[in-house]
């Protein structure tokens, strides 16, 4: 399984066990003495998905799966039912993208391979960071974390002890300092020293802000000066817990940044784990990570599959 082994798995199913217990609670509840699907029925299963979450698109594909499905069969108890609808839910979201997890022991497109962490604040952006690079350093990548967030005070000694954790170098001058030169001197250092990997942490941005979201620009620009290709990827910070107001943020950064993958945090402790599966399909990009924690290790890879099957508490699949 790679890194995405038993112990991870473990985490991810009990990060989503709010979401999962609420989820099929409801389902259990909305089954009970049913053996066909009524306009009832489809009204509180509809209730039921927007309220974890799922996002209003992908209910209505659902919705509309299991009146298709309920035309074609009929059920002899609720049992058969739930298992029904458990079925159709598991399968539409397993399905609605193609995307698959990337190892981070897999070979690099690039070296250096530049990637940019974007997000506002409190969203989980500079322990994201640092909890990539504990990945990429575990999987055997030279990696270095480029402090860039030097508007926030104390941001550079929070990501330092971070980095500490992590075990891999920082490049900052402290709080002040102009970002886009932070990057530089990282980029710089990373060429120099054959680093497989540069993470740099970003101030966290109120995406209303353009003039800050023009900062951003202004350091894509200046690693491209060392490295034209770069930044290789931009990643976006996404706050698990905010639900569909983070797939609106996600809209805004996308208008300045070209945004190529989306990390959604704190899916620890809350009830609308959904969230990751409406992101990953209104948007249209890859969620890559998912946070289900807040130790070092607990950035994990999005593996669509295996979030389905811990979501729906069907881990036999």
């Amino acid at each position: 399984m790679g890194f995405f082994d038993k112990f991870k798995l473990s985490r991810l199913t009990e990060g989503l066990g709010k979401t999962r217990e609420t989820l099929r609670e409801k389902l259990a509840v909305v089954t009970k003495g049913k053996t066909e699907i009524d306009d009832e029925f489809l009204e509180e299963l509809e209730n039921i998905l927007v309220g974890a979450d799922v996002g209003v698109e992908m209910t209505l594909d659902i919705v509309e799966a299991i009146t298709l499905r309920a035309k074609r069969e009929t059920y002899r108890s609720e049992e058969e039912l739930n298992r029904m609808l458990l079925d159709e839910i598991s399968g539409m979201l397993r399905d609605s993208s193609l995307e698959h997890p990337v190892e981070f022991d897999a070979p690099l497109a690039a070296r250096p391979h530049v990637i940019l962490i974007v997000g506002v604040n409190g969203a989980g952006k500079t322990t994201s960071v640092a909890k990539l690079a504990s990945n990429y350093e575990r999987a055997g990548k030279k990696v270095v974390i480029a402090a860039a967030d030097t508007f926030r005070a104390a941001a550079y000694e929070q990501l330092q002890v971070w980095a500490e954790r992590a075990g891999v170098p920082l490049i900052g001058q402290g709080q002040g300092a102009d970002p886009a030169s932070v990057v530089f001197d990282a980029v710089s250092s990373a060429v120099a020293r054959g680093t497989d990997v540069v993470l740099v942490d970003t101030a966290g941005r109120l995406h209303n802000k353009s003039h800050l979201m023009e900062e951003l620009a202004k350091i894509m620009r200046v690693a491209k000066k060392k490295i034209p290709e770069a930044p290789h990827e931009v990643l976006l910070v996404l706050d698990g817990t905010t639900g569909q107001n983070a797939v609106q943020q996600a809209r805004e950064f996308m208008k300045f940044v070209h945004v190529t993958g989306i990390i959604v945090t704190k899916l620890d402790g809350t009830a609308k784990g959904g969230i990751v599966l409406s992101i990953s399909r209104e948007l249209k990009l890859p969620v890559k990570y998912i946070g289900v924690g807040e130790k070092i290790d607990d950035l994990q890879l999005f593996d669509r599959r295996q979030f389905v099957a811990a979501l729906l508490g069907r881990l036999e699949e």
